[in-house]
């Protein structure tokens, strides 16, 4: 009977413990923040991001656009509105708002509204985009500390949030991927193919050019 009410006592304790710990993990997930912004290449972006303590997740995707669930063929084929973009996932305790927005302008040409760096065209606009007036007030601070500091116009828009759809799979992590891909620099793992990539669009050197010891990424 002793060893009975024992087990009985052990088995609630270990109840206790992991509903803790569940209920501790979900608090935690429902503290975290999400911000999307557009600024080019997804892949160069979404890199970036995950780089920076307190964001837990970058994900690579389409918002804007008039198409529900566009491909990527669809979206850099033009027509659909959509710019390509990214959404990022991050911890308000460890990483502000404000300091992702301030990082995001420093990380791009927010002078360039044709595109960004080598890649041209509607999809390849800059944007920071936003809901609620809160939200609206962070991204115009930002953007206008952005002007200041550049001391040249800053086109970059922000705009409504709208429905965000995750790019394809295989785009996903595509700076850290293994898979032999053949490319015009030859056959590449997805990682080695994103670093060639990144330096012949000269990504980071219009960067550096316009952001100096500011740019957060250049070179990552």
């Amino acid at each position: 009977m002793f060893f009975k009410e024992m087990l009985k006592s052990a088995a609630l304790a270990l109840f206790i413990v992991v509903g803790m710990l569940v209920q501790g993990h979900k608090a935690h997930a429902a503290s975290e923040e999400t911000l999307i912004v557009a600024g080019g290449c997804f892949w160069c972006v979404e890199a970036d991001f995950e780089s920076l303590p307190g964001v837990t997740e970058a994900v690579s995707g389409f918002i804007g656009g008039t198409v529900e669930n566009p491909t990527y063929k669809q979206v850099v084929k033009g027509g659909t509105g959509h710019f390509e973009a990214v959404e990022i996932t991050f911890d308000p305790a460890r990483v502000s708002r404000a300091t992702l927005l301030n990082a995001f302008f420093r990380s791009i040409d927010p002078t360039d509204d044709g595109g960004q760096f080598c890649d041209r065209g509607a999809p390849y606009r800059t944007a920071v985009f936003v809901s609620g007036k809160g939200e609206m007030a962070l991204a115009a601070r930002a953007k206008s500390d952005a002007q200041g500091a550049l001391g040249q116009t800053v086109v970059t828009p922000i705009l409504p949030r709208t429905a965000f759809y995750p790019a394809e799979a295989y785009h996903q992590d595509y700076y850290k991927g293994t898979k032999l891909v053949l490319t015009r620099f030859g056959p590449k793992s997805q990682a080695n193919a994103y670093k060639a990539y990144r330096d012949a669009c000269g990504r980071d050197q219009r960067v550096r050019q316009l952001w100096g010891d500011a740019a957060p990424f250049a070179g990552s």
